[in-house]
């Protein structure tokens, strides 16, 4: 098994609790816009806390989170801005440190529904063009659907920075008992397509950590069938279920009580077992959860 990387935890609600300017539709760009320096200070805080990867603040920076007009005359300064406040926290970290360029879901998040590729493209290429410079890594987030993926490749091209794919799950049991991603393909279909992707590694996020090891499971064993190289990683939400017409980010919501940071660890450890080596956090798991994930890991228990 290869060495735990950790990645960092959710971006919005720590910016919220920093009392940086946050509100609907903007959500976590309106720190970008407005007061950038708190966006630095959760990549800071994130550091401290012992992560491995940062992620740049380019997830809101979509029509639906800043509008049309502003995603068109701003959008690739915004995550060049994005990538660079990264970049700054990164410089200062005084240990290697990796920026995650992270691509969101184009048309919606969790709703492959409303996924169209032409769209899609219009949304994702200013953004690449303003990351590409300032990235370690692509890491495609919250991908509800294969098609999402295979879009993120395309516009992507021949960039040769290492490709991540990140798949939301459904939060809710399948009656077949097979993982699925939101728009009810299989896991073991979109593992496939990442591996004829080019894929560095699969992740699963922004669902709920009951439904990871499975999803673990199978990638685990398809990579391996294929003697691929491919890591394995999970960032879970602190969300009760989600419905499936629910727009991600459309509200703070509840966290659950039953993931502190501790019982967060218990959580990592069972996805570390079965083989995922990358390990980080999604909507409402803080610096607090990276702190114990970093201090499991240096007490060799994950």
């Amino acid at each position: 098994m290869s060495a735990l990387m950790l990645l960092d935890g959710g971006t919005g609600r720590e910016l919220a609790r920093m009392g940086a300017p946050f509100r609907q539709p903007e959500w976590s760009a309106l720190a970008l816009i407005e007061a950038p320096h708190f966006v630095s200070q959760v990549h800071a805080a994130y550091v401290q806390a012992g992560a491995d990867v940062i992620t740049t603040n380019s997830y809101a920076l979509v029509p639906f989170h800043i509008g049309e007009e502003r995603f068109v005359a701003q959008a690739e300064a915004l995550a060049t801005l994005a990538g660079e406040l990264a970049q700054g926290v990164k410089r200062q970290a005084g240990r290697p440190v990796a920026v995650a360029g992270s691509l969101p879901p184009s048309c919606g998040s969790y709703r492959p529904d409303l996924f169209r590729a032409e769209e899609g493209r219009r949304v994702l290429a200013p953004l690449v063009r303003g990351l590409r410079a300032q990235v370690d890594h692509w890491q495609a987030e919250t991908l509800s659907a294969i098609e999402e993926a295979q879009l993120v490749r395309d516009v992507l091209g021949h960039d040769d920075k290492p490709l991540w794919l990140s798949f939301t799950l459904q939060d809710e049991g399948c009656a077949d008992a097979q993982p699925r991603l939101r728009s009810g393909e299989l896991v073991a279909d979109a593992a496939r397509a990442a591996l004829a992707l080019g894929a560095r590694a699969m992740l699963f996020n922004c669902s709920q950590p009951e439904v990871m090891a499975a999803a673990v499971d199978v990638a685990v064993d398809f990579f391996r069938s294929q003697a691929a190289a491919v890591q394995v990683g999970v960032y879970a939400n602190a969300f009760p279920p989600q419905p499936k017409d629910a727009e991600a980010n459309s509200g703070l919501d509840e966290i659950r009580a039953d993931l502190t940071p501790a019982l967060y660890v218990n959580w990592a450890r069972s996805w570390r077992a079965r083989g995922a080596d990358i390990i980080g956090g999604c909507c409402g798991i803080g610096p607090e959860h990276i702190e114990q994930l970093y201090k499991a890991r240096m007490a060799g228990v994950l």
